[in-house]
């Protein structure tokens, strides 16, 4: 069975779309055309061409092999994976049905394939870098086979989707024309340095590590803070206010959760309540391995009292005021600004 990437929009605007109606879809805005029809890649190339006649011909060739490996080549008992461009996450899900056109649906969802998610954000880190790197292509969809993905991704779902230590194989294997995008460099630099970030972080700050990380940033936006001892927290590991002395507003208590996994609505209903025990007006609720849908869903309604940070968020705030940070904490994590292209968008009609 294979395994198959597939993105959700090129802003992820379509993610909680695919999550919610259990389907990937193929959106290509205007391609009101069934796809499957077609019986070779040529004819396939052809009825783009008819659909997007001002599309370049190297455009419309990438297209044609994507959209072929939706109509054509998925199949039931195939694994997806979605990665999120909303959070620091991947969701993995198992093909059940066939390819349906949807003539009469709304644009750009004529397309689709039923999917039963087999779990939703799972943290990026969880994955060996390797593996992200063949997940970083910029197209819409593609085969993942690079360095024996698929027998290391589906260890992952019987070690609670953690990496099961299956060692990367000597030499790089053969990815084919899966992977081809991948293999001449149509990457997500931007995506991938962050993961490599991140993966020092995870090494740097384990436990109570990462509370001194996340008081070291606050500290340089100008707070003044306290972080409790290591050991039993009681829902608070900081608390943090401006001025010198820290008697200014807002009071602002902070927990901070270095796991890998994702956390659920009780962490984020006890720092509420701590938060009135320790007389603060707002809380930061920090958590590395991301949120659970039941914690992203609150976010509005806890706007002006909470804010959640997974580690995409604690990455940018690092980013954001890394000159400011302790000479001690850069020496740990030397990073560098660095300016380079960046990618065209080579899809047509994919939104």
């Amino acid at each position: 069975m294979a395994i198959w990437l597939c993105r959700a929009g090129k802003h992820g605007e379509y993610e909680q779309r695919f999550l919610d109606e259990d389907r990937v879809y193929l959106t290509w805005e205007g391609l009101n055309r069934d796809v499957q029809g077609p019986n070779t890649r040529a004819e396939l190339g052809k009825l783009l061409r008819q659909v997007y006649p001002n599309a370049s011909k190297g455009r419309i060739t990438q297209n044609t092999g994507q959209i072929w490996a939706f109509a054509k080549r998925m199949a039931p008992g195939d694994w997806v994976i979605l990665p999120s461009k909303l959070k620091p996450a991947i969701h993995i899900g198992e093909i059940t049905g066939g390819y349906v056109f949807e003539p009469n649906a709304t644009d750009p969802f004529y397309h689709h394939r039923t999917v039963k998610w087999l779990e939703t954000d799972i943290p990026r880190s969880n994955f060996d870098q390797d593996l992200l790197y063949s997940l970083g292509a910029f197209t819409a969809i593609c085969g993942v086979k690079r360095n024996d993905a698929e027998k290391r991704i589906r260890a992952m779902a019987n070690n609670g989707w953690k990496s099961a230590g299956i060692p990367k194989p000597q030499g790089l294997i053969d990815s084919g024309e899966d992977e081809k995008e991948v293999a001449e460099g149509s990457l997500d630099l931007e995506q991938l340095a962050r993961d490599q970030i991140a993966k020092l972080i995870a090494t740097k700050y384990k436990g109570h590590g990462m509370a001194m990380l996340v008081e070291a940033v606050l500290a340089s936006q100008g707070y003044t803070t306290y972080r409790s001892p290591e050991g039993p927290d009681k829902g608070i590991d900081i608390l943090a206010a401006p001025g010198p002395l820290g008697f200014g507003q807002p009071r602002i208590a902070v927990q901070v959760k270095s796991g890998d996994s994702a956390i659920d609505r009780p962490t984020l209903d006890q720092l509420i309540g701590t938060m009135q025990n320790v007389q603060a007006h707002q809380g930061l609720l920090v958590s590395w391995g991301g949120f659970k849908s039941s914690v992203d869903k609150e976010k509005a309604t806890q706007f002006f009292r909470v804010r959640l940070w997974d580690q995409q968020d604690l990455i940018e705030q690092i980013l954001a005021n890394y000159e400011k940070l302790p000479e001690s904490l850069r020496a740990d994590l030397p990073l560098k600004r660095i300016w380079t292209i960046a990618e065209a968008d080579e899809t047509v009609g994919e939104d």
